[in-house]
């Protein structure tokens, strides 16, 4: 059995106390948060404290704070020697204060308090100083049913980076076909379906191979309409940004405002 210390309660914390509790290999015996009023709706199922001074002893202890606040709370720990991991996919091992053992249990997944998680399809990316505490992040991310995968940090840092792209950057681009729907009253509902089946290519094929679109065909005329159809500033800069970015890609660069053919890449004559 795995004892453990949860610090924090974001999304991230929440979440991972649901999966630990759900074990039964791993034993969640402290819930630390400077605000402990957050945490009081769980203080029938866990031992709660805003007191660093009273975490007990325990395998683990995982800090799943802001990224700015890993380095200052680690600092703060009365103890010594014992394992200390943080949760971010961007801040590096070395920032936690090095009288612990230090270990990174980074979740590549998006997190939301309210939407339930099946810990199989989260990826635990770990890395740790000392090979017995990657042993010991191993046998956690097994306890929960999550698959894990040893990276180095500057791996990690890449990961977050290609992450914030497939679903922070890919969410708001959501939120903008939202507004466009929105403005002609029809259901953005309507686009599900194509959400899910682009989600499901990109499974069996490459995002290269899975790209379609009027910027790839280099369909001017389409490309053309859709600029005048958009009425916002921000949304014909974001299109354009992205139908050039398509076009480099795929070896045609055509200026979406001007709609002529630039040049050709990948060792083709220019035109």
């Amino acid at each position: 059995m795995i004892s453990v210390v949860i610090l924090g309660a974001g999304n991230v914390a929440t979440h991972l106390f649901s999966a630990f509790n759900n074990s039964d290999s791993v034993s969640v015996i402290q819930w630390f948060n400077r605000n402990i009023s957050s945490l009081k709706s769980y203080k029938n199922r866990v031992e709660i404290t805003d007191d660093l001074s009273q975490l007990k002893e325990a395998d683990l202890y995982i800090i799943a704070v802001s990224d700015d606040a890993i380095s200052s709370l680690s600092s703060q720990f009365l103890f010594e020697n014992r394992l200390v991991v943080h949760t971010s996919g961007t801040v590096n091992i070395h920032d936690l204060d090095k009288k612990n053992r230090r270990g990174v249990f980074y979740p590549l997944q998006t997190f939301s308090k309210n939407a339930t998680l099946d810990f199989a399809d989260v990826p635990i990316c770990i890395e740790a100083i000392d090979k017995s505490d990657l042993s010991t992040l191993k046998v956690l991310s097994k306890a929960i049913g999550s698959p894990y995968h040893r990276v180095s940090t500057n791996q990690r840092k890449a990961l977050h980076l290609a992450a914030v792209f497939v679903n922070n950057f890919t969410n708001q681009l959501y939120r903008v076909a939202h507004e466009i729907t929105e403005a002609e009253g029809v259901e953005f509902d309507i686009l599900k379906p194509l959400i899910l089946e682009t989600a499901k290519k990109v499974q069996n094929l490459s995002p290269y191979m899975a790209q379609t679109g009027p910027a790839k065909r280099k369909d001017k005329k389409t490309i053309k309409k859709h600029l005048d159809l958009l009425k916002k500033e921000q949304h014909k800069a974001i299109y354009e940004l992205l139908t050039a970015s398509i076009q480099q890609t795929h070896g045609v660069l055509t200026d979406p405002r001007t709609h002529s053919k630039k040049n050709k890449i990948h060792g083709r004559k220019k035109l």
